[in-house]
């Protein structure tokens, strides 16, 4: 798994991060979503690494990164604390400036360390996912009852008992369909009573605070400047609770956006890395530019 990565536990001004990287050329920095750890970018990242430096590092709160101090802080949970993390990181690395995907959880990451920090992201992709205050302002019966789990994720105490009852009951996955390094990284991560805590305080500012920083940018007219493509799951929901996905993003961005589906269900690295890689380079090679 991930052949000719190094693999490094890196000391930021507020986290320390667990961090794959490997490869050389333009950087491109992967973000995983929940419940998943970067392991998930096994089969994509060695396909970038042909062409690109890529850096996979496991988002604040989740796998084996540091939790923040007070987990009943928000803030210290909030995709604008976490765009630090993304910044600092790749400073780490020598690169003020680098292209950004981000899956799920880590796309609402993405998006804020290019709203937050434009000089510092060439290209954004956004994959499976809309503005977290997109989908809680569209809200309806169809969407609470698919993604209930938001909701629930963001309420004190009784997520963490419910889940840590049965992890692998709560949250599935397969050697066979993962990859068998990945899934042993992954059930480490979804036993681990911290590293669930840390994953609920995404969603729990999610609810609470990563809205508001979204409701600002709107009211203050700050727009993406970088290039954004979006890719979504074709067997999951988003066509269904969004009809034209590519459409719901274009009022975040100052430039058109692009996009399109992949025939997969939601973990896309997993299920179609070829094609999710092949997306991904033809994206981030386009002669688009900031």
């Amino acid at each position: 798994m991930f052949a000719g990565f190094e693999l490094d536990m890196i000391q930021l001004p507020e986290a320390t991060l667990r961090v794959r990287y490997g490869g050389s050329g333009p950087p491109i920095l992967l973000l995983h979503g929940h419940p998943r750890t970067h392991t998930t970018w096994h089969r994509v990242a060695p396909l970038l690494a042909r062409r690109f430096t890529v850096v996979c590092p496991d988002l604040r709160g989740f796998g084996q990164s540091s939790k923040p101090i007070d987990a009943d802080n928000d803030e210290a949970s909030s995709k604008r604390a976490k765009a630090r993390d993304c910044v600092a990181l790749m400073k780490h690395f020598g690169f003020e400036r680098f292209h950004l995907a981000g899956h799920d959880r880590g796309s609402s990451t993405a998006f804020r360390t290019a709203m937050d920090h434009p000089s510092s992201v060439s290209k954004l992709a956004v994959l499976d996912s809309v503005p977290i205050l997109e989908a809680l302002e569209r809200c309806d019966a169809n969407f609470a009852s698919r993604w209930w789990h938001w909701f629930f994720f963001a309420q004190p105490h009784k997520p963490e008992q419910a889940i840590l009852a049965d992890p692998d009951a709560w949250y599935g996955g397969s050697a066979e369909a993962m990859g068998a390094e990945n899934y042993r990284d992954f059930r480490a991560a979804i036993h681990d009573p911290e590293t669930i805590k840390g994953m609920l305080g995404d969603y729990r500012a999610g609810i609470r605070v990563d809205p508001l920083h979204d409701r600002e940018d709107r009211a203050a007219g700050r727009k993406l400047r970088c290039p954004v493509h979006v890719l979504w799951s074709r067997r999951d929901d988003m066509e269904e609770l969004y009809g034209d996905v590519v459409s719901v993003w274009q009022p975040w961005t100052a430039r058109p956006v692009t996009g399109v589906g992949i025939d997969c269900g939601h973990h896309m690295a997993e299920e179609a890395p070829e094609a999710l890689a092949e997306e991904l380079e033809r994206f981030f090679t386009s002669k688009a530019v900031m």
